[in-house]
């Protein structure tokens, strides 16, 4: 009787809870592989955990597993995994082994039977009653996850918050389009191709990291807005109506003639500038060049009062004989800012015998890409949001070599403009011809004269024309 006593009398020890160990991504940037929903979980996991005592396992193909199933794993702080599919087969099994599961929650019927058929070395629970107690990770604000869809993500978008990490959700994949400033911690993981790799992703966290958005919102040129612009040369007329009154005149002008597009799309309609900082010119110059340059001061109270007025700003080049890099780079410290772009004329390039208006001038692709190139690396160098590269035509052989334009620097949108003009059949005659073999990933633009045009366009008009209508409009 005493020992009964006795034993009646030890205090019943509670047992320790179970506690999962999440583990810190190798790098600074992690894109995960697999875009199956059930792969993409299991990298997820193995990303993010060092070890899990518990589980939940449901079937992707269970309409309602995953979304029963999210919340439970979320409480205990375990990663969420699907069944495999034949579409969609990572070794589950091998993922459980790795984690050193010993109870696995399977939610659902098709999530039993096949952890049972796999004879997973663990112990298979269906009701989270009977789990050991669970203590979730702590949150930890160094890890980020990124992810485009977190209905189709779902299991990783669960796997991410049960293991503390933050999550943010990009429909576009890219963290330039955030809504909101995206902080940028000392690790981000990236939930599947959409992010792309993981040096373009490492290079746009920089970006969005800033903060700094372009006229209008946003740190990608286009999609997200539109722009019109008056085109010419301060202070002259002649060269286009930029030039038919001061800055705050055209600020004024350009602000009225964006409003007037703005009911006909659902994006911000931003006013721009297209100066022309180098002038073709009728007489060779000191340089020889045939094209008068204007200096950085000359043009700097424009691109201010254009910053300041929420105007964006591009600056056209009319080289003459030299070429247009060597031109761009006059410019660096003005391009260096957020709200300028550049745009090339190559009806202006002349060669070495040439002169404006006794030949249209033409340019080789290979002097536009390394324009492509320098531009997208002072892009990148100074952490810029994304920068409007713009190529005037209106003829074929104004660019030889154009299906080769690279199109491939992320730091840039590039645009090709429609520079015709004259009655509404010859204008789109030159419009259909430029659309030929054009090169893929290039937006367009499209530029109406007040005085060539016979009628010029109306907004309306201009939005209707196909098969792209034209995101860059700009008056002469």
């Amino acid at each position: 009787m005493a020992c009964l006593l006795a034993l009646a009398c030890t205090p019943v020890v509670p047992l320790a809870p179970l506690t999962a160990r999440v583990s810190v991504p190798a790098g600074a940037t992690t894109v995960l592989d697999g875009d199956g929903p059930a792969a993409l979980a299991v990298a997820t996991s193995a990303a993010l955990f060092a070890s899990a005592p518990v589980a939940v396992l449901t079937a992707a193909a269970d309409p309602a597993g995953p979304a029963a199933a999210g919340p439970m794993a979320e409480r205990i702080g375990a990663p969420l995994l699907l069944t495999p599919t034949d579409e969609d087969s990572p070794d589950v099994r091998a993922e459980l082994t790795r984690l050193g599961t010993t109870t696995v929650l399977a939610v659902g019927e098709e999530a039993v039977r096949w952890a049972t058929a796999a004879e997973v070395a663990a112990r298979i629970v269906t009701d989270e009653a009977a789990l050991s107690p669970v203590v979730a990770p702590a949150h930890r604000q160094s890890v980020l996850v990124l992810a485009t869809d977190p209905t189709a993500q779902l299991a990783a978008v669960t796997t991410a918050r049960a293991s503390g990490a933050d999550l943010a959700v990009l429909p576009g994949g890219d963290p330039r389009l955030a809504s909101e400033h995206l902080r940028r911690p000392e690790h981000v993981v990236a939930l599947g191709s959409g992010f792309g790799s993981p040096e373009v992703l490492e290079q746009r966290l920089a970006v969005a990291a800033t903060g700094v958005m372009l006229p209008g919102g946003g740190q990608v040129a286009f999609p997200g807005r539109r722009m019109v612009a008056l085109y010419g040369h301060p202070g002259a007329p002649a060269l286009g109506v930029l030039g038919e009154q001061d800055i705050a005149g055209s600020i004024r002008r350009a602000r009225e003639l964006a409003a007037e597009y703005q009911p006909l799309v659902g994006e911000p309609v931003v006013p721009a500038f297209e100066i022309i900082a180098t002038v073709a010119d009728s007489v060779p110059g000191s340089d020889g060049n045939y094209s008068a340059e204007s200096s950085v001061d000359e043009l700097r109270p424009w691109v201010d009062a254009a910053r300041e007025a929420g105007v964006y700003v591009m600056l056209d080049l009319q080289p003459g004989r030299t070429d247009f890099l060597t031109q761009a780079k006059r410019y660096e410290e003005l391009l260096a800012q957020p709200h300028v772009g550049l745009a090339l004329d190559p009806e202006w390039r002349l060669g070495p015998q040439q002169l404006h208006r006794v030949q249209i001038g033409s340019v080789g692709i290979d002097e536009v890409n390394s324009v492509v190139t320098w531009l997208a690396d002072l892009t990148r160098d100074r952490v810029l949001p994304q920068k409007l590269l713009m190529v005037h035509q209106f003829r074929l052989m104004m660019i030889n070599g154009r299906d080769r334009l690279d199109t491939s620097r992320d730091e840039l949108s590039l645009v090709l403009h429609a520079d015709g003009f004259g009655t509404p059949d010859l204008k789109f005659a030159t419009w259909r011809t430029l659309h030929q073999a054009a090169p893929s990933g290039v937006r367009w633009g499209w530029k109406n004269f007040y005085d060539e045009d016979s009628p010029m366009f109306t907004a309306a008009q201009t939005m209707a024309i196909g098969p792209q209508s034209p995101v860059f409009i700009s008056f002469q």
